[in-house]
């Protein structure tokens, strides 16, 4: 599965996933990064997962917002754009960002992902 047939109908995740991987793809510094579809979700790998795309229309009804950028880091990231922070496990933390416009994707964005990449390599 690729994320267009995911997102066929979703034109925001779809653009969030391009906007993700053309962001990490203009880091060469961090090598290679594998992406991976499910039927839930667009995962950015590099040794682990560190970058989840997904939509919370799959698990609620009536959400605020039509994509989810979730960020894996190993500290807690403090920060009023996240919308959850949990540790899943001792020293996991994920991140959840609530994305409205991919433009929201800024430098402050882009500076976590890469710090999720690096980790995750």
């Amino acid at each position: 599965m690729q994320p267009e047939d995911l997102f066929a109908t979703h034109p925001l995740a779809l653009a969030l996933v391009e906007s993700v991987r053309s962001t990490l793809a203009e880091m060469s510094e961090l090598g290679p990064v594998e992406i991976r579809t499910s039927k839930s979700q667009v995962a950015f790998r590099r040794r682990r997962g560190f970058a989840y795309v997904w939509r919370p229309g799959q698990y609620l009804r009536n959400p605020a917002v039509q994509a989810v950028l979730s960020i894996a880091l190993p500290r807690r990231l403090d920060s009023a754009r996240w919308k959850e922070v949990v540790e899943p496990a001792p020293g996991r933390w994920i991140h959840h960002l609530e994305v409205d416009d991919v433009s929201e994707i800024d430098a402050e964005v882009v500076g976590w992902l890469a710090e999720a990449a690096r980790d995750a390599g």
